[in-house]
């Protein structure tokens, strides 16, 4: 059953973190996302490259949690779980990342790490 949760927590991380890609990768210039970052459209500009590269480490991380869903609900529990909690792990890791060097960000620390904590403590349960 944790592991289901787990999972279910896993996947949800996975969408924000694709979303955050799309952001990130795709629309970094729009005036919509230009407000959800607080920029403005001269420095969305000048960082692009930057929030482009960014964007794809978010895909990569959802991409293993993914990987690692699958992988756990295809029999090989260990091997998922493993993948699971190196990608939400990360994921976890980058937020608190994110609010230790700005403290103004914590309202975007804690959608972007809320999931993927709640996916590691299920998932480290799980093994015990």
């Amino acid at each position: 059953m944790l592991l289901i949760l787990g999972s279910v927590f896993a996947g949800l991380a996975a969408l924000i973190h694709v979303y955050i890609f799309v952001l990130e990768s795709v629309r970094w210039t729009h005036p919509s996302t230009r407000r959800i970052f607080g920029t403005t459209a001269e420095a969305a500009e000048v960082t692009r490259p930057l929030a482009f590269n960014q964007g794809f480490y978010n895909l990569f991380l959802a991409i293993l949690a993914v990987i690692g869903i699958a992988i756990a609900l295809a029999g090989s529990a260990g091997v998922g779980i493993a993948l699971m909690l190196a990608g939400t792990g990360s994921m976890l890791a980058a937020a608190l990342v994110l609010i230790l060097s700005d403290r103004s960000k914590a309202r975007a620390a804690t959608v972007q790490g809320l999931f993927p904590l709640i996916a590691v403590v299920l998932l480290v349960v799980a093994l015990l």
